[in-house]
Formats: structure tokens, C-alpha cells, sequence
């Protein structure tokens, strides 16, 4: 499949003892001395060579799956090579500013990847002791993550989309616009990982079109799995995504962030492959190990307390029919450490991004937003803006009974904030904002209501703030 995913041994096993073809898997029989998720070389009959890996073995009957399907392997003439080593990926720094495919071979014409280093691509498991909690501030320019759902460096954030939302969109502008905001004197180097997985022709053109003219795919290292490559693929491409990832962060010290879409995709390919191996199926058909699968990917973000580097995910994945209990963002959200919402009727009222800031949630933001006094200032802001959403949002499921004109002036005004909130702060467009610009707007936004309103900010801060006590 792939030269960048594998490395020669001298040491190899040809066997010819095929004695099942079943969809992308081989059984092959009397085999010895196979090891799980060992790489595979298969040998078809007109002399083509694809790769493969080991998925199960048991006494000397093993089971692999071809990585670009099995059209025109037949039982007799095909052989198998068993290479005696895991999938591995070489990586190198100049991998920033390219596109490849799942498995790391370029897709931009440019020259192959010479390996700086030769990595395991399903990683190692980082020791729980040398982890460090996320923190620190990753800024997207997006106020509804950056104001209310801060994202830190190491932590793993899902984002929920739903068919027809632009969560394409929203992935690439991050992309763009993501920068690391530090107190240490100096920049601090980052770079970004973005993986698509099984994007259609027009989604992969989007993105390319998108980080080219922005001059974001200078520091980014851009995987692309379309939908017509093997499904196989879909798996690998998460796996390169995160082993780059890794690379950058431990060995050269950067701040990775890596954006991962579509989930859904890579689960699906999950759900191919468990049907094709016969597994018992799970909920709604995905196979039982799922959670475990899903949970071996995104635990590779984090931090270690023996570098200075860090690895964070924000994941998009599509519900299916917009349905927050389905396994996949089910067990998304369980794994994580909170959720980003795409609302479908915001996006029908023209808000971009169509951010449901309510059901959304960053766990760790506290330890993003810095400490002393900013932390204060941050805090005490995004609480009040939930609070005040949250009641507006109640008083329209009141408006729609009673009507408007029932509504006391204090009613009014918090339901005029409402508006504003959703049409000036959640629906910025493709405005770029630092944490100032965002910040600066709730404090817009709080000057039309009377201090009595703002309970959740000290009166010592809208005192600095310069704002007005009185009862208007």
C-alpha cells in the first residue's frame, strides 16, 4: 500500500495457504510465529504488491485485513509475506506545508518523506504519572469556544456537527486562525495536524483551497483520505494523523493542535470491518470494542511533564439525524473532556458558526484562562453571558404563549440581549477575534443592562469596567 508505512526485514515468511477471501480480510492457515497488528505483505497474481495487517491470530490460523481490498486475489496464486514488525510511519519536520494520504505518501507532487525517524503508528500509551493536566490557552478566534469553551493545550475536544451544518467550515477556519497564547516571553512553536477522513472530492478541494489561500498549510501537515480510497485507509489516516502529532510534540517541542474529521467516517470503516470479521455487533450494529478503539486514539492527546511540547484534538464528527444519544457521540462524549454543539436552528437564522453554547462544555477551561486576575475577569464573564442566554431562552418559550407585550421592560431587555448575543457573539462570520476582541464584546453587550442584572460579576469589577450602577 505503502512504502512510508512499512519497512523492509530481511527476515520474512511467505506462506501460500489462503483458505478464505472474505471482503478486505484473508484467513490463512499453518502459519507460525505472527504477531497482532503485524504488517503484511500480500503478493497478488499478477505480481502487485498491497499491504496489510494482522487483526487476530489464534494457534496458526490468522486473520488479515488487506489495506486496498482484496479484487483479483484468488486462494491458489496469491502469497503472503509476514514482515515481523508493527505499522510504521517515517516522520520528519518536513512534512510541514505537505498533503499526504492516509498512509503518508504525498498527494501534492512533491518528493517522498525521507524519514527523520521511524515511528510505531499506533503509538505507545503514555504513563498516567508523567501525564500533566491540560492548560494553558490555545485561541481559536472563534469567541463561542474562546469566550465561553476555552480550549486548552493538551485537551480533547469534540465538536458535534449535524448533515448540512458547516462543520467543514468551521474545522478549516480554526485551521487558519488557531494560534497558542503564552505568558513565557518569546513565540512558542506550533503547528497543526489536519486529518480528513473520507471526504468527498468537494470537501477535500474546500480545505486545500482554503489553507492555501490563507497561508495556513505553512505550518500544517494536511492527511487526506477521500471517500473513494480503500476503507481500510479511513483507519490508518487517525492513526498517521496522531503519530505525526506525537512526533512534533515530544521530539521537536512544538504545540499540535490536530483536527480530525469526520469521526463518523472512521467509525463506519470500523463497523465494515467488524461485519466482514463476523463480530457480534453492539449498539446499532458497531462492533462491541468501539468505545475501546475510540478511546486508543483519543487519549494520545496530552501533555508530559518531560517535554515542553503538547497534542490536542478537536474532533468533528456528524450525528446521525442529529441524535446527541447515537453510540458515536455517545461514547465520544464519555472519553472527552466536554462537547461543542452545532445548532441547526441557529444556522437556519444565517448564524455562523451556528454554536449552541448551552449544551456545550469544555471541562478544563479553568485551566486554560490563566490565573489572578484575567482568570477572574474571564470567568466571571462567561458565566454571566450563560446566565443571561439562559434566561432569554426561557423567556422566549414565554413569548411564544403570552407574547411579547406581556413581557416586563427588565424581560424586554434581557430578550433584546438574547438577540444581539446570538446575532453579535456566536455569529461573528469569518471573523478573526483574540480573546481581547471577545472579552471586549461581553462587555459591549452587558453595557445596555442595569447592574442589578449582572450578579454574577463582583461589583468591584464592573466598577473597573466603568459600568453604570443605577436602574435605568
Amino acid at each position: 500500500m505503502t512504502e512510508n508505512i512499512t519497512q523492509p526485514n530481511l527476515f520474512t515468511r511467505e506462506y501460500r495457504t489462503i483458505t478464505q477471501i472474505n471482503g478486505p480480510l484473508l484467513t490463512i492457515e499453518r502459519v507460525s510465529k505472527v504477531a497482532y497488528n503485524e504488517m503484511v505483505e500480500i503478493i497478488a497474481p499478477n505480481g502487485e504488491l498491497r499491504m496489510g495487517r494482522v487483526l487476530e491470530v489464534d494457534g496458526q490460523t490468522c486473520l488479515v485485513q488487506v489495506f486496498v481490498g482484496t479484487d483479483g486475489l484468488d486462494l491458489p496464486r496469491t502469497r503472503v509475506r509476514f514482515t515481523g514488525h508493527v505499522g510504521q510511519l517515517g516522520v520528519s519536520l518536513s512534512m510541514l506545508g505537505r498533503i499526504l494520504n492516509g498512509s503518508g505518501n504525498p498527494l501534492d507532487g512533491g518528493p517522498p518523506i525521507i524519514p527523520e525517524e521511524v515511528m510505531d503508528i499506533y503509538g505507545l500509551p503514555i504513563n498516567p504519572a508523567a501525564r500533566v493536566e491540560p492548560r494553558e490557552f490555545i485561541q481559536t478566534g472563534i469567541s463561542a469556544l474562546d469566550g465561553l469553551n476555552t480550549v486548552a493545550r493538551g485537551q480533547k475536544l469534540p465538536i458535534f456537527t449535524g448533515a448540512g451544518l458547516p462543520g467543514n467550515e468551521l474545522a478549516a477556519q480554526i485551521v487558519n486562525q488557531a494560534r497558542v497564547i503564552s505568558n513565557k516571553e518569546g513565540e512558542e512553536p506550533f503547528s497543526v495536524v489536519f486529518a480528513a477522513i473520507g471526504a468527498t472530492q468537494r470537501e477535500a478541494a474546500f480545505f486545500l483551497d482554503q489553507f492555501r489561500s490563507s497561508g495556513a498549510l505553512e505550518r500544517t501537515v494536511v492527511f487526506l483520505n477521500r471517500a473513494d480510497d480503500p476503507t481500510i485507509e479511513r483507519l490508518l489516516t487517525a492513526q498517521a494523523a496522531l503519530t505525526t502529532a506525537e512526533y512534533l510534540a515530544f521530539t521537536h517541542n512544538r504545540h499540535v493542535l490536530v483536527i480530525m474529521t469526520d469521526m463518523t467516517n472512521y467509525c463506519e470503516a470500523l463497523r465494515e470491518v467488524a461485519a466482514a470479521r463476523e463480530e457480534v455487533p453492539g449498539r446499532r450494529g458497531y462492533p462491541g470494542h468501539m468505545y475501546s478503539d475510540l478511546a486508543s486514539l483519543f487519549e494520545r492527546a496530552g501533555r508530559l511533564n518531560c517535554s515542553t511540547g503538547s497534542i490536542t484534538q478537536l474532533i468533528m464528527l456528524t450525528m446521525p439525524d442529529d441524535d446527541i444519544t447515537h453510540p458515536i457521540p455517545d461514547l465520544t462524549g464519555y472519553i472527552t473532556e466536554g462537547q461543542i454543539v452545532l445548532n441547526r436552528e441557529l444556522h437556519r437564522q444565517g448564524i455562523y458558526p451556528p454554536i449552541d453554547v448551552m449544551p456545550s462544555l469544555s471541562r478544563v477551561m479553568n485551566s486554560a484562562i490563566g490565573t489572578g486576575h484575567t482568570r477572574e475577569d474571564h470567568r466571571a464573564v462567561a458565566d454571566q453571558l450563560y446566565a443571561l442566554y439562559a434566561e432569554g431562552r426561557s423567556l422566549r418559550r414565554l413569548v411564544t404563549i403570552v407574547g411579547e407585550s406581556a413581557l416586563s421592560p427588565q424581560d424586554r431587555r434581557i430578550l433584546d440581549f438574547t438577540r444581539r448575543f446570538e446575532g453579535e457573539f456566536i455569529g461573528q462570520g469569518n471573523q478573526n477575534r483574540s480573546i481581547t476582541e471577545t472579552l471586549d464584546l461581553a462587555w459591549d453587550l452587558f453595557a445596555g443592562l442595569p447592574s442589578a442584572l449582572l450578579k454574577r460579576i463582583p461589583s468591584t469589577m464592573l466598577e473597573d469596567y466603568g459600568h453604570s450602577s443605577g436602574d435605568e
